[in-house]
């Protein structure tokens, strides 16, 4: 329940982060103001007793997280591939959380084996190891099928990790209608909103059947793609807490040291994620939404291995277009055009001047260009960016932000093996192909053909919806009595037939 109870949570949190020393830290990591340090010294100091201890050979930040939960561990995930905004110490800290936690037992992962597949452990696997990874929500065995001796990885779910990632959700919940409540000004960012799109997407992973079907949809989508490769479900070994698929060999990409001695082309690594990630966002919709390094491995002939497939993005074609045209006015400063195509999507309220919007624009963009990637803060960028959003209006868009976090993520990834990449000119390629691929003459007569196909199946049922619904809609008397309906059905077969014909006509020319 989303009540006040929350409030305990929420001062645990505050104070665990004060009793393990974290909040120093992570203050000076955003280099805090000296006001800032003060209060959350003197607030702080009389409730440390009250933070959670956590494990006392972790780092500061990552003790107190940890001792925090599954939520916590997950943004803290996010923020260890951002150096640039956290500082390159914290980031390093952070890379702890994203498959070096303490492991379950062996016994609890066997029970739970066994209870969702309805078999022993040594039926169905002939070697079964300890854990190789574990990480917030899931810990990784490496197996051996015992049916055909295929090398597999088991996934298994953490014994009462639903439980406990409710109960932080449930307070998050309770702080963002907190901060709407106090500051009016925050609800055209929905932080609510926010919390709860944040909620669906990692309850998801609370059931690996559906990342099974994640990864399955995935491989299918990306079974062309050059440079990478996608680990098959098996599913007959996968439950709702098992997920069995194929074992992926290759070096881990957080261990730049090791990419380095195997000889790998690092800024081709860097660019290449940069590339995959929006390749896929673009051209199929749905993109892996949590590549961090812990989800990244390097095969020995340089493909990229992508897995772990709990947490993904999808977002319509439409949306997909405009996202498009935004990152290519980017790329080509047209920032009038990047505008417009705010204003176009109903990003920004039609009310405010679009010139002035541009010149704002402008200032978020300039500063990329001329500049190699370690002379950008990318905090200072985001800060502008708010800071533009917030005199403009414009409203936080639910249904981007896996595509905006992940892009933000990918691009620290990207960074950490390559930090001179430029991500506009890596990017410039991948966009301007899907631009020529959907928004040109081409693109727009397949639009006009699909656009046919589906009136000619309605066809038939349009004269007598418009009969009878434009009156109500014009908000005008209803007019003489409806035609017969033998006579609305031939009408629309005729009409339907014309509309087939001009689709046909256009899918004979595009073929």
């Amino acid at each position: 329940m989303r009540g006040p109870h929350n409030i305990w949570r929420l001062i645990r949190t505050g104070a665990t982060f004060q009793r393990t020393g974290a909040m120093g830290v992570a203050l000076d990591a955003v280099d805090a103001p000296a006001r800032l340090r003060l209060a959350a010294r003197v607030l702080g100091w009389p409730f440390a007793w009250l933070g959670y201890q956590g494990d006392p050979d972790l780092p500061p930040v990552t003790r107190a997280i940890t001792a925090l939960g599954p939520a916590y561990i997950k943004f803290g995930q996010i923020l260890s591939t951002r150096p640039d905004v956290v500082g390159p110490e914290l980031a390093q800290q952070l890379s702890m959380l994203q498959d070096r936690l303490p492991p379950f037992s062996q016994d609890d992962a066997r029970r739970i084996i066994a209870e969702d597949l309805g078999q022993p452990v040594e039926a169905m696997f002939s070697e079964f190891s300890q854990p190789i990874a574990a990480a917030s929500i899931a810990q990784v065995h490496r197996a051996r099928r015992a049916d055909n001796g295929r090398e597999v990885a088991v996934k298994v779910l953490r014994p009462s990790v639903e439980a406990g990632f409710r109960r932080d959700i449930d307070a998050f919940h309770f702080a963002a209608g907190a901060i709407e409540l106090v500051s009016p000004s925050t609800r055209r960012l929905r932080p609510r909103d926010v919390v709860s799109h944040f909620e669906s997407v990692v309850t998801g992973e609370l059931d690996l059947r559906r990342e099974a079907a994640n990864a399955s949809e995935f491989a299918e989508n990306t079974e062309h793609d050059a440079d990478m490769r996608v680990p098959r479900p098996h599913w007959h070994l996968s439950a709702r807490r098992v997920l069995t698929s194929d074992w992926a060999e290759g070096l881990p990409m957080g261990d730049v040291a090791a990419l380095q001695a195997a000889g790998h082309d690092m800024p081709k690594l860097a660019a290449r994620v940069l590339q995959l990630f929006l390749q896929h966002a673009l051209r199929d919709g749905f993109f892996h939404a949590d590549m961090h390094q812990g989800n990244l491995k390097v095969a020995a002939d340089g493909d990229i291995v992508i897995y772990d497939f709990g947490i993904m993005g999808e977002i319509d074609e439409y949306t997909r277009r405009v996202y498009a045209e935004i990152l290519m006015g980017f790329i080509r400063r047209d920032y009038m055009r990047v505008a417009l195509v705010h204003f176009e999507a109903g990003y920004v309220p039609r009310d405010r001047d679009m010139a002035e919007f541009a010149r704002a624009l402008r200032g978020v963009g300039e500063p990329i260009f001329g500049a190699d990637a370690s002379r950008i803060s990318m905090a200072n960028l985001l800060a502008y960016l708010f800071e533009v959003t917030e005199r403009f209006g414009m409203a936080t868009r639910t249904e981007l932000i896996l595509l905006q976090r992940t892009m933000v993520v990918v691009e620290g990834v990207a960074r950490s093996i390559d930090p001179q990449i430029n991500m506009w000119e890596v990017a410039r390629p991948v966009v301007e192909s899907y631009i020529r691929d959907n928004l040109g003459p081409k693109a727009a007569a397949r639009d006009l053909g699909r656009s046919a196909q589906v009136l000619a199946r309605f066809a038939p049922l349009l004269p007598e919806f418009l009969e009878r619904r434009m009156p109500e809609l014009l908000r005008e008397t209803p007019p003489a009595p409806v035609p017969s309906r033998r006579r609305g059905l031939v009408t629309g077969l005729l009409l339907g037939a014309g509309i087939s014909l001009l689709g046909m006509a256009v899918g004979a020319w595009l073929g």
